[in-house]
């Protein structure tokens, strides 16, 4: 069964959310020296591609490790809007996926914006979904939906109101996926995205793998 992983590797230069400090990575034994190699690693919870709790920011939303390790797997679709959406990503660009939707867990949206990353591009601009948009998607039975972008909300907004909706309603948000294009558009398999077993997380660096 062919897989393909759409998680960006950890690194010390890797574009983290602005004003989040990026991962340090330092040795702590050299092979040279003892005959093993291990490092120390310093990073916050939405580092790279990554997957956001409802208690990243709703007061009394569940953590990660409050989710049934099932809740983090299911079928996929992926959802090609890079050629059909200028700007915000409404609910026009969706709703021909409706069936689709009715038997999918995960929806993944391929705006094309993971092209940028690495870059300062990558900051600003990006696409995200409107509130209506995310409002629709939660009236049905997802799991989670992710995006190759930095962000389901804007770089500038204050309340982040896509990330509320979606997690009021146990939407689970991957952010920065990577490699979307090696996807076929509509149904693709099985995708499983398996945070790192953190207790209380509000969110957790996430290896995300989808299988064909």
């Amino acid at each position: 069964m062919p897989a393909i992983d759409l998680t960006y590797p950890m690194t010390a230069d890797m574009p983290v959310y602005p004003g989040t400090p990026p991962p340090e990575i330092r040795p702590m034994a050299r092979f040279e020296d003892t005959g093993f190699r291990e490092r120390q690693l310093t990073f916050c919870s939405h580092t790279g591609t990554h997957m956001d709790a409802p208690s990243h920011l709703l007061g009394r939303g569940e953590t990660l490790d409050q989710f049934p390790v099932d809740y983090f797997c299911g079928t996929g679709l992926c959802i090609d809007v890079g050629t059909t959406c200028a700007g915000p990503i409404g609910w026009a660009s969706l709703q021909h996926y409706q069936d689709e939707l009715l038997n999918s867990d995960f929806v993944l949206l391929r705006t094309g914006w993971g092209r940028y990353w690495g870059s300062s591009r990558y900051f600003q601009g990006y696409p995200v979904l409107t509130a209506a948009a995310a409002a629709r998607l939660s009236e049905f039975n997802l799991k989670g939906l992710g995006m190759d972008t930095l962000s389901v909300d804007k770089e500038d907004t204050a309340d982040y109101p896509v990330h509320r909706i979606l997690l009021e309603n146990h939407i689970l948000i991957i952010e920065n996926l990577a490699h979307l294009d090696r996807l076929p558009a509509g149904r693709f398999g099985q995708l499983y995205c398996l945070p790192l077993h953190l207790a209380g997380s509000d969110g957790a660096p996430t290896r995300v793998v989808a299988f064909l």
